[in-house]
């Protein structure tokens, strides 16, 4: 990436507050792994790791969430994730700290170079720089960067798929067809939930191409093949061990089905409530495997929409609520209320006013607008979160820079226009 030399002080800057403030989260979250607001999962990935580390590979030491007996094998967290925490762990012995420090330094750096990036191709220098810089001080990066879970890494894995994407429309090479495959199977290998990303990308890639560039079409899908070939390639040892593990097909995970099947059960009625969203396993898939659970839970789960898809309309609107929340709450953590109003409840307005001022470029920006509807719907249709939001939300950050130079050079211009009328 060619950065003009102006820049380079400005971004530099952005980059060493962006690094400095997650290091700073991560020594307040300390050496150790506990419930904090927001982050439960990484108690879990903590676990994988050290089972991990003394060679009792992807289980547990005890009955674990969902439906994980102790020692059995199990797939429903992220094999990546847990891998790397497991690798830190074996480098420098279990320091929570150590993970948290790699890991704000890595995804400080990359998060603001990738919006930057992105920004700067389609709304200029200026916008990049301070999209960059909404995104080194956005508080919800900031808290997740410092957390042992898949947040953090599987925002920079999407957003560099996405880069890699313009890329490869910009100069076609298998070299970029392969990367882009790389970084969506790494995405993948985090949360599975890219998935359904990856047909909507491949066919914005395919339209751009043929229909925008007049490219081959032949060349096009060639550079596919390439990328879903790479794609396939790092899921393929999961489902294989998935398949010697459970007899079955598994692709990846096996959190779907239950998240499915939790998330619409129909205790819930047709208004979300997160205490009641934890659904116990029904009696009679007590004892199943993970790959037999997850197929079965999510028949159950089309089963509760086909009884009465009704309530499952007024239950997914009722997520919706949950998924852009923005205010504080009475059930809701000191932390949680405090992040809420100074980070999407400052991005969303800027992010409405910018795709206003951005109308006639939006065709441009198109791919990271489909990536958030398409992530958004996944899990508005499901099991909808904050946290689950924080990888899109930093496509909507070049449109709030967008937003914040209009209002400045308005501002500016109103105190010239004072000026002018005092100086009469």
């Amino acid at each position: 990436m060619s950065i003009p030399k102006p820049t380079h002080r400005w971004l530099i800057a952005i980059l060493l507050l962006s690094v400095l403030l997650r290091v700073g989260v991560a020594l307040l979250m300390g050496d150790h792994v506990v419930e904090l607001p927001g982050t439960q999962d990484q108690i879990s990935y903590h676990a994988l790791a050290i089972r991990l580390l003394t060679g009792h590979g992807y289980s547990f030491d005890a009955g674990w969430y969902p439906f994980t007996p102790a020692n059995t094998p199990t797939a429903h967290w992220s094999f990546a994730y847990s891998t790397y925490l497991a690798g830190v762990y074996g480098v420098f012995g279990v320091h929570p700290l150590m993970a948290r420090l790699i890991q704000a330094v890595l995804v400080g750096a990359a998060t603001c170079l990738l919006v930057y990036s992105l920004s700067r191709r389609v709304f200029g220098e200026r916008a990049g720089l301070v999209a960059a810089g909404i995104a080194a001080v956005y508080t919800y990066f900031v808290y997740y960067s410092a957390a042992l879970m898949t947040e953090s890494f599987f925002m920079v894995a999407a957003l560099a798929g996405l880069e890699m994407a313009y890329r490869l429309v910009e100069k076609p090479s298998l070299g970029r067809a392969a990367l882009l495959g790389l970084c969506l199977g790494l995405a993948a290998l985090l949360r599975q939930a890219i998935l359904p990303f990856v047909p909507v990308l491949f066919a914005w890639l395919l339209w751009t191409n043929v229909r925008t560039f007049q490219r081959s079409s032949a060349r096009t899908l060639a550079s596919l093949l390439i990328a879903g070939t790479v794609l396939i390639a790092c899921i393929a040892p999961f489902t294989i061990r998935n398949y010697r593990v459970y007899g079955r097909f598994l692709l990846l995970n096996s959190n779907a089905g239950y998240a499915f099947y939790s998330s619409n059960n129909p205790a819930l009625g047709s208004f979300w409530r997160s205490e009641n969203s934890v659904a116990p396993i029904p009696a009679d898939l007590q004892g199943r495997n993970e790959a037999e659970m997850d197929s079965a839970l999510m028949r159950r789960g089309i089963g509760f929409i086909l009884a009465d898809p009704g309530r499952y309309a007024l239950l997914t609107l009722s997520r919706t609520k949950e998924y852009f929340k923005f205010w504080p709450s009475s059930d809701s953590s000191l932390v949680s209320n405090l992040q809420r109003p100074l980070s999407f409840g400052l991005l969303l307005p800027l992010t409405l006013y910018g795709l206003y001022l951005a109308r006639p470029q939006l065709r441009r920006w198109a791919l990271p607008l489909l990536f958030f509807a398409v992530t958004a719907a996944t899990y508005l249709l499901s099991w909808p979160t904050a946290r689950y939001r924080v990888p899109t939300d930093a496509c909507l950050m070049p449109l709030a820079a967008l937003a914040l130079i209009d209002l400045y050079a308005r501002l500016l211009a109103g105190r010239h226009a004072q000026a002018n009328r005092q100086s009469l």
